[in-house]
C-alpha cells in the first residue's frame, strides 16, 4: 500500500485518516496547530506542524510516491492560494507523489440562477473566496501537465455531518431568508465524501474535475427549517430579500448566488454508492448522541 499524506487534516481529514490508518496504511496528517497535531496522532497517524503561511520554504514533506489528499483551505483574504503554491513549488522530481486529490468548491461557478449545472460549465467565481479556489485549481492542472503528476479536483459544497450542523445558528434564533426569496443550494454529508475522495483516488481520471453532492438540491432555509424539525428546535424566522442585509456576510454570500450541480460524471466514474443520499438519511446519522434542546 502506498502511503498517504493529507494536508490540512482537520474535520474532513482525520476521518479519512482513521479509515486509512484502520486499514493499516500509514498516513501522515499535516496540520497548523498543537491540538490539531495531537488529534491526529490519536489516530495512529504521523503529524507535522506546519505553517503554510511562512514566508520560508515548507519542510520537505512525505510527498515521495503518496497518494496526497489536499484539504487545506486558501488563505482568507485575496484572490490566490500562495499555500497550495508553495507547496507545489517544493516538491522535487524525485519527491513527487503518485497522485492528488484536491477539495475545490462548487462556488468555482459562481451564480448560475438555479440552473442544472455540470463539470463543462464555464467557471465564473464571483467572490474572493471562489477566485482563491479557481485559482488554486489552475494552479494544480498547470502543475500537473508540468510534472506529470494525475490531479483530480472535487468541486464540494456544503459539508454536514456529527458535530457540523447550523444548532447554535437555531439556538440563537438568527434569520434567514424566506423560502420563496433563497436559492438553491447544494450539500454532501460528510461520510459520503470521504468515500467519494478515496474513489477519486483510486479511480478518478487524471485531469477531471468532478462535481459532488447527494443529488438532491434544495435552498439553505429548507434545510435549516429539516434540522429544526428533526431536532425539535424552533425554525429560524424568515425575511424578505430587501433585508438581507440583516444576515451576517458569510451567510449573504450563500444567498447571493443558485445552482443545481449535476454529479452524473461522479456517480458513472467513481462508482461511489452514496450511504445518505436524503438529508433523512444524513440527519439521523449525525444526530445519533447529540445533545438536543
Amino acid at each position: 500500500m502506498k502511503p498517504v499524506l493529507i494536508i490540512g487534516c482537520g474535520y474532513v481529514g482525520q476521518r479519512l485518516a482513521r479509515i486509512l490508518c484502520g486499514a493499516g496504511v500509514a498516513v501522515t496528517g499535516v496540520v497548523r496547530g498543537a491540538e490539531s497535531a495531537a488529534a491526529v496522532r490519536d489516530l495512529d497517524a504521523q503529524a507535522l506542524q506546519v505553517d503554510l503561511d511562512a514566508e520560508s520554504d515548507p519542510p520537505e514533506l512525505p510527498t515521495t510516491n503518496a497518494e496526497l489528499y489536499y484539504f487545506a483551505p486558501p488563505p482568507g483574504t485575496g484572490i490566490s492560494d500562495p499555500r497550495l503554491r508553495r507547496v507545489l513549488s517544493a516538491i522535487r522530481p524525485e519527491t513527487r507523489p503518485s497522485r492528488i486529490v484536491y477539495i475545490s468548491t462548487s462556488g468555482v461557478y459562481g451564480d448560475c440562477g438555479g440552473d442544472w449545472v455540470d463539470e463543462s460549465h464555464p467557471l465564473n467565481p464571483g467572490t474572493p473566496r471562489a477566485l482563491r479556489r479557481a485559482d488554486a485549481e489552475a494552479a494544480l492542472q498547470a502543475w500537473s501537465a508540468a510534472s506529470g503528476v494525475p490531479v483530480v479536483i472535487l468541486r464540494v459544497p456544503g459539508i454536514y455531518g456529527p458535530g457540523k450542523l447550523p444548532l447554535e445558528r437555531l439556538r440563537k434564533g438568527l434569520p434567514l431568508l424566506r423560502e420563496e426569496d433563497s436559492p438553491y443550494t447544494n450539500r454532501i454529508q460528510v461520510d459520503d465524501l470521504i468515500a467519494i475522495c478515496q474513489a477519486a483516488m483510486q479511480r478518478g481520471i487524471p485531469g477531471a474535475a468532478y462535481n459532488v453532492s447527494d443529488g438532491q438540491p434544495s435552498n439553505m432555509t429548507d434545510y435549516f427549517n429539516r434540522i429544526a424539525d428533526v431536532t425539535g428546535l424552533p425554525r429560524p424566522p424568515v425575511i424578505g430579500r430587501d433585508q438581507i442585509d440583516q444576515l451576517s456576510l458569510g451567510m449573504r454570500g450563500f444567498m447571493e448566488e443558485s445552482k443545481r450541480l449535476d454529479t452524473r460524471r461522479m456517480r458513472e466514474d467513481l462508482g461511489v454508492k452514496l450511504k445518505y443520499s436524503t438529508l433523512e438519511e444524513g440527519l439521523k446519522a449525525c444526530l445519533a448522541d447529540v445533545p438536543l434542546g
